[in-house]
């Protein structure tokens, strides 16, 4: 009954914080702004339709970003059940974290080729989902979270087709790999001694699609795509050590299937050829977080409800492209994405907030196939509480609780190199 107790608050973070913001580099030079409008095998990725009218070719990128947050603590608490009513006590560890999110390498690489006048295939790769924390066992925030990582590959399959002169579809099957630990630490009953500890580990895949289209009417092509949520159940271990006294009979390991859902998103964006040399983006991404609700975490006959209480999102990018001379392009944009989280429930593991992102890039034609693209993405996150009702041993006589409260402040900024081919 402890060992069942002890592993509900076992929490991997999920959240906009490890949805990777930028696939293709030439994408990242305009913060998104119209992807899903442009065509081309560097845009699959955000919408299957992209590739319809491409004659053939390949197109790689790889990014990089530095972030840089803060964890401040701001009066968490144990709270023990020593009699007669309980023994309250600051959390401890150092009330100050700098750093603990890990910096992030991420790669696209797509190709595509046409099968006659009409139909055209594509497979895309990259890295979409991804983050990683280390706080140490002694930080202030250890009773949520003292590291954790997620990682997910993608894999795409796509078909795309001319319907008419003005409209093509598109449709691709995804397989997503996940793998995710998460390490944190549990209070013993009695104050002077060193915390427990749990570690939980998982990985699977599983399966997705993705439909769209786009229409060309003069100058403007208008693009939409819509992702589907993805159900993950992923098997791995669970392991609880170090509890001491009354708590050491739910010191145990067993295996454990860790499952949650992905949400789904939908994509419009639009892109004007304002003049020949100057082109303008939009586009608006809704997604669907409320799909992630809860985690679930069944092992030993037993499942483990964690609430996560997430929302839906909408969020918003305005680019530009402007072409210098027969060589070279540059670019920029802005966007804004808000933060799925709530202010009543935010894990020190999420780091997530608001976020505002302003980007610039530049693409330059190598020869008649080979173009190079660069980009630079600053991402500045709004300060956000961190609140987490963190409950121990629940249902027993040994019910502990520590409320984590403090503040996240962030930023990252993000360097992209790519090239498309064309054949």
């Amino acid at each position: 009954m402890l060992g069942g107790a002890a592993v509900a608050l076992a929490q991997p973070a999920l959240a906009n914080g490890f949805a990777v913001p930028v696939i293709s580099v030439e994408g990242a030079g305009r913060a998104n702004a119209g992807e899903a409008a442009r065509m081309g095998v560097g845009a699959l990725w955000s919408n299957p339709a992209a590739i319809a009218r491409e004659s053939g070719g390949v197109s790689l990128g790889a990014h990089y970003q530095s972030l840089s947050t803060e964890f401040t603590d701001q009066g968490s608490t144990v709270v023990r059940p020593i009699p007669p009513s309980g023994l309250t006590t600051p959390v401890g560890g150092r009330s100050r974290v700098s750093d603990a999110a890990g910096d992030y390498v991420g790669f696209f690489g797509a190709a595509a080729t046409r099968i006659n006048d009409r139909f055209a295939v594509g497979l895309s790769v990259t890295r979409p989902f991804h983050i990683e924390t280390d706080f140490g066992s002694d930080a202030w925030t250890r009773y949520d979270t003292i590291s954790n990582k997620i990682d997910a590959i993608d894999v795409q399959v796509t078909g795309a087709v001319q319907v008419n002169p003005w409209l093509d579809v598109g449709v691709g099957v995804s397989a997503q790999r996940v793998d995710a630990f998460l390490d944190s630490a549990y209070p013993n009953l009695d104050p002077s001694a060193p915390d427990g500890h749990s570690h939980l580990n998982a990985k699977d895949w599983a399966y997705g699609w993705t439909v769209g289209a786009q229409s060309h009417v003069n100058e403007v092509t208008f693009g939409v795509s819509y992702r589907s949520a993805i159900e993950h159940e992923m098997d791995g271990d669970l392991r609880v050590s170090g509890l001491l006294g009354p708590l050491e009979s739910a010191n145990f390991q067993a295996p454990s299937v860790t499952s949650f859902t992905l949400p789904w998103n939908l994509t419009a964006a639009a892109r004007w050829q304002a003049t020949p040399q100057l082109t303008l983006s939009t586009q608006l991404v809704r997604t669907g977080w409320s799909k992630y609700d809860a985690i679930h975490v069944a092992f030993a006959g037993q499942v483990a409800e964690i609430e996560q209480n997430f929302r839906d999102t909408t969020s918003i990018s305005f680019g530009a492209d402007y072409t210098l001379d027969d060589v070279w392009t540059v670019r920029a944009g802005v966007g804004f994405e808000p933060t799925p989280t709530r202010n009543t429930l935010r894990e020190s593991g999420v780091f997530d907030a608001d976020r505002r992102v302003v980007a610039v890039g530049a693409s330059g034609v190598l020869t008649s196939v080979l173009t190079v693209h660069g980009a630079l993405t600053y991402t500045d996150f709004a300060s956000a509480p961190i609140v987490d009702l963190n409950g121990f041993y629940q249902g027993t006589p040994a019910s502990t609780v520590s409320p984590a409260f403090g503040e996240f402040d962030g930023h990252g900024l993000a360097a992209s190199v790519g090239m498309d081919w064309r054949f």
